[in-house]
């Protein structure tokens, strides 16, 4: 029913962005890469994608910065027990690359990862997705499977020698580790713990 929303940024919070579109403020649920486009975007004139929910009890619309972002939240409401809350979840733990690379590397413990995901959801979007996505070059995804495997072997060690599992997995998954060695992230790690 609505393609975008473009006007002004009246409000903009982390969950919502009210935009003034001809004296009309249309509210819009957002995801956090969506909330730190905006505040990056000139206020006097933001355009937003929009998805309108319709149902029973309420109507919502979700608004987002780009098109691709759109179109991933579309193909996750698809998937059974994925809703639109859970959707937008996913879309402010992980960007849209970072979710498709996922999903053609079937890497079901970073989907897992985002808060309300289960290993069975997991298992179930990144199963019904693999062919919507389209694959990730075979090279990309072995690479991301070495770095993968590092930070794991990396995360058993720094547990092994006494560090909580939730700062280790913090720490893991703030930062990029891409081209180091199980031992240099035990060793960047012991200095960040």
């Amino acid at each position: 029913m609505y393609e975008y929303f473009k006007g002004e940024l009246a409000s903009l919070e982390p969950t919502q962005a009210v935009v003034d579109c001809g004296g009309v403020g249309y509210l819009l649920e957002i995801s956090l890469n969506t909330y730190e486009a905006l505040r990056r975007a000139d206020p006097k004139s933001v355009r937003l994608y929009a998805h309108h929910v319709v149902r029973e009890d309420a109507q919502q619309l979700f608004g987002f910065t780009d098109i691709s972002e759109r179109e991933m939240f579309r193909l996750l409401i698809a998937i059974n027990g994925v809703g639109c809350q859970t959707a937008r979840m996913m879309l402010s733990s992980l960007t849209v690359d970072e979710l498709r690379t996922a999903i053609a590397a079937q890497d079901v413990k970073k989907v897992q990862r985002v808060k309300g995901i289960g290993a069975k959801t997991a298992q179930r979007i990144v199963l019904e997705l693999a062919d919507k996505i389209g694959a990730a070059p075979q090279a990309a995804i072995a690479g991301i499977a070495v770095q993968n495997q590092a930070r794991d072997e990396a995360m058993t060690a720094l547990v092994m020698l006494g560090f909580a599992k939730p700062a280790v997995e913090k720490l893991l998954m703030s930062a990029d580790w891409a081209g180091m060695t199980v031992e240099d992230i035990i060793k960047e790690g012991l200095k960040r713990l």
